[in-house]
């Protein structure tokens, strides 16, 4: 298993793809800091970036990972080893090398430029957002064998975490706009891993002054330590179940 993992480590660092990943979000996270002379603005600006092209980012190169490995896959099943052994170690190798891109990208800045506990909280988002969304890919590759089509389902799955899941809760916001659903927004949002993420980042840099009654009531939910844990163990259960239903299907798959 060991060996494995740091196959897939070695290989997929000395990606073409994940080296630009990284000089990119280093670029960008530089440039941010500079340019602003608040590092509170620095960090609001590199929010974006975390919440919208590192999950992107990771669900789609998870995904094409996997398919340009078929074979690699199918010699290692061929030996005899356990498939939940083979599964796991491509996504802890595949996670890890996406997760040190990130934090070499953008958690070196932060640490450099805005080392606080925003700070801290917004590098360990970007961790989890990475692995959540590298298991997601995982699982969704195991639906079909159509390369093209599965890294359409990729991106669908983003476009829906990053747009289209808050265009839903915006609609029902309206449409129910006479009904206090404050504290039915706080079950809502952990629907979505991106979302719950912003709220976690925001109410460390204390914006939620700005969302009203509604940012009070997160507040009170999500601003104490029996709130943080939740949001937190919410976040890692969108790690593991992925992981288990893909594990389950890939000990099944006929390849």
């Amino acid at each position: 298993m060991k060996k494995i993992i740091k196959y897939v480590v070695t290989d997929i660092l000395r990606n073409k793809i994940v080296l630009a990943y990284t000089c990119c979000l280093l670029l960008i996270s530089f440039s941010l800091f500079s340019l602003e002379d608040n590092t509170a603005k620095g960090l609001l600006s590199l929010l974006n970036v975390i919440l919208i092209i590192v999950p992107l980012i990771s669900i789609i190169f998870g995904a094409i990972y996997i398919y340009n490995s078929a074979e690699f896959i199918e010699l290692l099943v061929s030996q005899p080893l356990q498939r939940t052994s083979i599964w796991l170690s491509l996504f802890t190798g595949l996670s890890a090398s996406l997760v040190i891109a990130f934090l070499i990208g953008i958690g070196l800045p932060v640490l450099f430029y805005a080392f606080s506990v925003t700070g801290m909280m917004m590098i360990l988002v970007g961790v989890l957002l990475t692995v959540i969304f590298v298991s997601i890919a995982m699982l969704a590759v195991l639906q079909t064998r159509d390369k093209a089509k599965g890294i359409g389902i990729t991106i669908l799955l983003w476009l829906y975490f990053a747009l289209l899941f808050d265009g839903l809760v915006l609609f029902l916001l309206f449409q129910f706009a006479d009904y206090p659903l404050e504290k039915i927004m706080i079950g809502i949002s952990a629907l979505n891993p991106i979302d719950l993420g912003r709220i976690l980042i925001l109410l460390k840099m204390d914006i939620s002054a700005l969302m009203g009654y509604t940012g009070a009531v997160f507040k009170d939910v999500f601003g104490t330590a029996a709130g943080l844990l939740l949001s937190f163990l919410v976040l890692i259960l969108w790690i593991l179940i992925p992981v288990w239903i893909s594990t389950l299907k890939f000990k099944k798959k006929d390849l």
